[in-house]
Order: C-alpha cells, then sequence, then structure tokens
C-alpha cells in the first residue's frame, strides 16, 4: 500500500488534489451540486479482477479529502460489496456532503453471470430497501434503473421512483443508457436529474440526438467510461493478458485493439505537448464539453486517482482542441463497446 509521502510527493500534486472542491456542477436543472469529477466505484468490487479493499477505501477517502463529493455505486457489483465497501469508507465522514448515486435493477446469479433486468415498483422498493442497509443510510442522492426493463413500461418505473421521492427515500430520479425517446417518457412522469451514459472521445454516439435532448429538457450527463475501460489511459499495451471482462470487448481485441491504440498515441502526442498524460488529456476533453457533463472517474488505487484529478488543471485551447478531433475523430474506434448481446441491452443504441 502507498505512503502518504508516497502519494502526495509533491507541491504540484497536493495543490491538485484541492482543486476538485472548487469546480462544481449541478446534475441538470434540479438536481444535487457536485463536483466536477465524481468517483465511479465499480472496479472495486467487480469486473477488473481483484482489488484491495484497503486500497480501495484509501482512495475513497482521498477522493473524499481532495474535494470529489460524487460517488457512484450500484447494487448489483460484486453483488453488494461495493454497498459495503462504501459504507466503509464514509464511516465518520459527513454523510450530508456526499452525494450517493446508485444503479439498481441488474439480476445476477451466484456464479455472478447476469440473468435479466427487474424494475418492476415492488422490486424498485425491495431493492431500496436492502442498498438503504447496506449502505448504512436513510437516502440516496441519485437512484437509477442500471438499463431499461423491456417488459416494464417506463412511465411505472418513475412513478415508483417518483414516490420514493415523496417519501424521502430518494433525492434524485436519474437515468443510465436510454435514448431520447425514453429520456422524454420519462421526465414528463417525474423530472429526471441526470443520464448516467457512456461517453469519451471514442464513444461519442449520444452527441446525435441524446445529448440535445438531455439538454432540452434540463438534464444532466454523468459520463461513464472516460477512459474507455483503460483503452484510453495511455497505460494499456497491445501484448497485455486480459482476464477480465474486457477480454469479451470488441475494442480490446485483435485488429481493433491495434487500431485504436494507434489513436491513443495520437493523442499522446498532444497532451506530451500539453504537459500532460494522455489520461488527463481523455478527461479534460470530456470537462469541455459542457458544465452540464459531469465525468466519473474509475480509479481503484490512489496514484490513478491522482492522475484523474490532474485533468482538472488542464486547460485545452482551441487549437488543442482541434488536434484531438483530428486525431481521434468521432468515429474512428474500431469495434462496439460492447460485446452483441450486451449492446441489445442499450435502450441508447436503438
Amino acid at each position: 500500500m502507498l505512503t502518504e509521502f508516497e502519494i502526495c510527493q509533491s507541491i504540484t500534486y497536493c495543490r491538485r488534489m484541492t482543486t476538485a472542491a472548487t469546480a462544481l456542477r449541478t446534475l441538470g436543472t434540479d438536481g444535487p451540486g457536485v463536483s466536477a469529477l465524481g468517483l465511479g466505484l465499480m472496479g472495486m468490487s467487480d469486473l477488473y479482477g481483484p482489488a484491495d479493499d484497503a486500497e480501495s477505501i484509501a482512495t475513497i477517502h482521498a477522493a473524499l479529502d481532495s474535494g470529489v463529493t460524487l460517488l457512484d455505486t450500484g447494487d448489483f457489483y460484486g453483488m453488494g460489496h461495493n454497498e459495503m465497501l462504501l459504507r466503509e469508507a464514509l464511516r465518520g465522514r459527513d454523510r450530508d456532503q456526499v452525494a450517493i448515486s446508485v444503479k439498481f435493477g441488474a439480476l445476477r446469479g451466484p456464479d455472478g453471470s447476469w440473468v435479466g433486468v427487474d424494475t418492476r415498483p415492488p422490486a424498485i422498493k425491495n431493492a431500496l430497501a436492502y442498498t438503504l442497509r447496506r449502505l448504512g443510510t436513510d437516502h440516496v442522492d441519485v437512484y437509477r434503473p442500471a438499463r431499461l426493463d423491456p417488459t416494464v413500461p417506463i412511465e411505472e418505473t418513475v412513478g415508483a421512483l417518483a414516490e420514493l421521492v415523496q417519501a424521502g427515500y430518494v433525492r434524485h430520479v436519474g437515468l443510465s443508457e436510454v435514448g431520447a425517446d425514453t429520456l422524454r417518457r420519462a421526465h414528463a412522469v417525474h423530472p429526471i436529474a441526470d443520464l448516467q451514459i457512456e461517453y469519451s472521445l471514442i464513444s461519442r454516439g449520444i452527441e446525435a440526438d441524446i445529448l440535445p435532448t438531455a439538454r432540452e429538457l434540463g438534464v444532466g450527463v454523468t459520463a461513464y467510461g472516460v477512459l474507455s475501460r483503460g483503452l484510453l489511459s495511455g497505460h494499456w499495451d497491445a501484448d497485455r493478458d486480459v482476464r477480465d471482462f474486457r477480454a469479451h470487448l470488441p475494442r480490446f481485441s485483435g485488429a481493433n485493439l491495434v487500431h485504436n491504440l494507434a489513436l491513443v498515441e495520437a493523442l499522446r502526442e498532444i497532451a506530451d505537448a500539453a504537459g500532460a498524460t494522455v489520461a488527463q488529456v481523455a478527461i479534460a476533453w470530456v470537462l469541455t464539453r459542457g458544465d452540464d457533463v459531469v465525468p466519473l472517474v474509475g480509479a481503484r488505487r490512489r496514484d490513478r486517482l491522482a492522475e484523474s484529478l490532474g485533468a482538472l488543471d488542464v486547460e485545452l485551447s482551441s487549437a488543442d482542441l482541434a488536434a484531438i478531433e483530428a486525431a481521434v475523430p468521432p468515429t474512428a474506434a474500431a469495434g462496439t463497446r460492447y460485446d452483441a448481446m450486451q449492446m441489445s441491452f442499450l435502450d441508447s443504441e436503438k
């Protein structure tokens, strides 16, 4: 485990660790005010291979101490482990200074398999009851279905969430990976604070219809996958032995990977000229997409968190942005962001 001295090795780093506190954004018209960067906790419990609980908690603490206030989890991340990890990390902290975003509805088997989606009103209330107990809190700041349930009209799902808002168990309603039409239907039932959806230099599908619709409705965007699951981190290489879920993702396979890593190298030249890392430039680019967009970084370790927070100090000029667009055009990536089965679950891709 890293020591405090190793983490806070320089005045520059320590300064960067305070910038998140002063860079606030709002999730939608009526949503909560949060830090400009949020911390996604999934990888601390699931899908990216083994993680160290002590280092994960230390990373959450470092994020909180830096001013990060938005923490994103899901009740199916590690089948409840992620929520219990967050509860431990928040022990002794001021709960009211943190915005907890929780996804629900994805069903898992005891072997970790994905077995469907359930967003029926009774299931939502049941899921929230368990979430509140695992988190050790009396409310969730943003509660959202992880995927659209094809058997339940979105109006029923959002109607149930609205009841939970009225009862005080949920402060704001969010959605995840839905298309523009679904977003409109949902927002007509109850205000939607934010849409959580993948958005990065190589995942720009939301720019055509979804992002304009969100802005028309006053819905914020929390962007996950800003480093495309590590592909845009600048730390990936073609010879890496992948033994987690990324082994099944088209962008990490064969010729697709070679092509995508060439895009990363083109981005590295721009980052080097800007005195930043590839990851920092990729995150900083998402930050430029608008004050209604809040990137979620998935750091599992304090050194990776430090690098991500450094993106807040990266100022991209118009020339930098033009160079980035030339190096990584909107449709430049090879391969879809999930495999065919997972893509079929995404209302946002229909």
